[in-house]
């Protein structure tokens, strides 16, 4: 229970941190990515926030045994980049620069009256049942 509470409390917190920081605003992320057109820079600082805020995390968390509400850290054993991480990410950052939305402020700006966000949503929810779908069919399986 103490997870689900904790869990709930840090995603009330980053969604409000995404709203307040505009992330959520597709025009403001287009902005910041048009570094040859009208660049906006401020979600510059926001990342560098958020960079600062992450390193003294997992610096902290590191030098515990194990996590304050779990048995054990989760952590990837795999660090190979192979071809479906790299295709992932491609199409991560590609649909993040042509719509200016990435899941979690997708999700945010719902709370707002997104719908713009909404149909994000419907159309990311299909590609993630088309992927399993066809990686169940081994065509996109790794070798």
């Amino acid at each position: 229970m103490a997870r689900n509470i904790t869990a709930l409390f840090a995603g009330l917190i980053f969604g409000l941190g995404l709203v307040i920081s505009q992330k959520v605003n597709p025009a403001k992320v287009i902005a910041f990515l048009d570094v040859f057109g009208d660049w906006d820079p401020s979600l510059a600082f926001v990342m560098g926030g958020a960079l600062i805020v992450t390193a003294i995390g997992y610096r902290t968390a590191w030098q515990r045994a194990k996590p304050v509400l779990a048995d054990r850290f989760q952590v990837p054993s795999s660090r190979q980049i192979d071809k479906r991480l790299a295709i992932g990410a491609l199409l991560f950052g590609f649909g993040w620069g042509l719509v200016g939305l990435c899941p979690g402020p997708a999700i945010a700006a719902i709370t707002i009256g997104g719908w713009d966000a909404a149909l994000f949503l419907v159309m990311m929810s299909s590609g993630m049942v088309l992927f399993e779908a066809l990686h169940k069919s081994t065509l996109l399986q790794s070798t």
